[in-house]
């Protein structure tokens, strides 16, 4: 098969190792790429928000399967425009997408299918959203109802806090994405990703994880797009998954059914546990970034027999075959993230170290200039490890961590400390 990957970071870096390791897979393009998928497989220049540029190059490239890496070509509706071509497609619509593209339309569905989440207002306006606040007290949730990277989510420990990151969605700072807010009450216990497969009508549970999304070590300051990952996430017991299928995703799937967009892709459903009872935080219509990579080390080549069979609609007949492993990515960013950081940074020593199905290096932000890999983004290098325990998979990724000679970088040095 001739195979098209869309996108440029980490998760799909993943996707492309794992995607390859399967006999199925004989040409494997990724656009944009970056520079340690150029180390694997062909790169191509191409908008992947432009459904018609991205069906022609398909048709040009005997294209047999496209897989929509971020979110941002699915909310652009890239994968209807690849139907419409006939190409399969591994992906929801762009009516299906809205599950992450717009957060006040998830509450709809969740409140259309009494699945059990946060208690929430949706605003248009700064005064009515900082005089809900107002009312609720704090602490309490602040969300751009739009695409924001990651990042449009404010945990607001006092009111103050709330009224700024109001006034900072209205004013701009997520662009688009803030032109409306959700407003959430604060959810107390653990967070964790539940990963399914859905196929319209079938669903598939393919992993579960958790990831660090503050930039400072204890989890603390601001959110960013996550600063590491392990897999798999010990709250996630198989009662809490079966209670998480059968109160949130079977109903939400069933509701996006019931009005004509039925589900179509990869589910990321984000929880929160407190005492053994899951609520809904967030969908997302793609793979988590960094979780990704560590569902990837961890299903390995079988990936493309589950994506396909997803975009078929036979993953009624589909098994999932785990090692009985764990899985830690570490994240190597640029100092300054999330803020303003330079690009540019030379990194050396990633010729060093293994690349095998237990330790890997995915790149996020990277490019090969002079032959040298440089630093091009804010989350630039993902280093992940397996291992029989979480403990050996920290180690093994510290291990590699350690090896990589770039001072203008950072990471965290406690990812898995709640699991450990």
């Amino acid at each position: 098969m001739n195979i098209l990957i869309l996108g440029g970071g980490g998760r799909e870096h993943a996707l492309a190792w794992a995607i390859q390791q399967n006999p199925k897979c004989d040409r494997l393009i990724v656009a944009p790429g970056n520079a340690g998928i150029a180390q694997m497989a062909e790169c191509a220049a191409l908008d992947i928000e432009d459904g018609g540029a991205v069906a022609s190059f398909a048709e040009e490239n005997a294209v047999d399967f496209v897989v929509i890496g971020p979110e941002a070509p699915l909310a652009a509706g890239v994968a209807d425009r690849l139907a419409a071509a006939g190409v399969l497609c591994f992906g929801p619509s762009q009516a299906a997408a809205a599950l992450e593209s717009s957060k006040s339309f998830t509450k709809e569905i969740c409140a259309a299918c009494d699945a059990p989440t946060a208690a929430y207002g949706h605003f248009k306006d700064a005064e009515a959203a900082k005089a809900h606040v107002r009312a609720q007290g704090a602490p309490i949730v602040v969300k751009a109802d739009g695409l924001a990277a990651g990042k449009g989510v404010i945990v607001a420990g006092t009111v103050e806090e709330a009224e700024a990151a109001i006034d900072d969605m209205f004013g701009g700072a997520f662009g688009g994405a803030g032109a409306e807010v959700v407003i959430e009450e604060f959810m107390e216990g653990e967070e964790a990703s539940f990963f399914v497969l859905c196929d319209g009508e079938n669903v598939l549970p393919i992993g579960t994880a958790q990831d660090h999304k503050r930039v400072g070590e204890g989890d603390t300051g601001p959110n960013t797009g996550g600063m590491g990952a392990y897999s798999p996430a010990p709250v996630m017991t198989d009662a809490v998954c079966d209670k998480a299928l059968a109160e949130i995703v079977k109903p939400t799937m069933a509701e996006m059914a019931r009005r004509g967009t039925p589900y179509r892709g990869v589910l990321y459903v984000g929880l929160m546990i407190q005492n053994g009872q899951p609520r809904l935080v967030e969908y997302n219509v793609r793979f988590g970034d960094p979780e990704c990579q560590v569902l990837m080390m961890r299903l390995g080549g079988q990936v493309l027999d589950l994506l396909i069979a997803c975009a078929e609609g036979r993953l009624a007949e589909a098994r999932v075959n785990w090692a009985d492993d764990h899985a830690m990515t570490v994240v190597m960013a640029a100092q300054g993230y999330p803020g303003a950081y330079d690009k540019g940074s030379v990194i050396g020593g990633l010729d060093t170290l293994p690349e095998d199905s237990m330790n890997m290096v995915f790149h996020a932000g990277t490019k090969e200039v002079d032959g040298r890999i440089t630093a091009s983004g804010g989350r630039v290098l993902n280093v992940t490890a397996r291992g029989e325990s979480l403990a050996q998979a920290r180690d093994r990724a510290y291990g590699m961590v350690d090896a990589i000679d770039w001072p203008q970088g950072f990471y965290r040095r406690d990812i898995g400390w709640r699991a450990l």
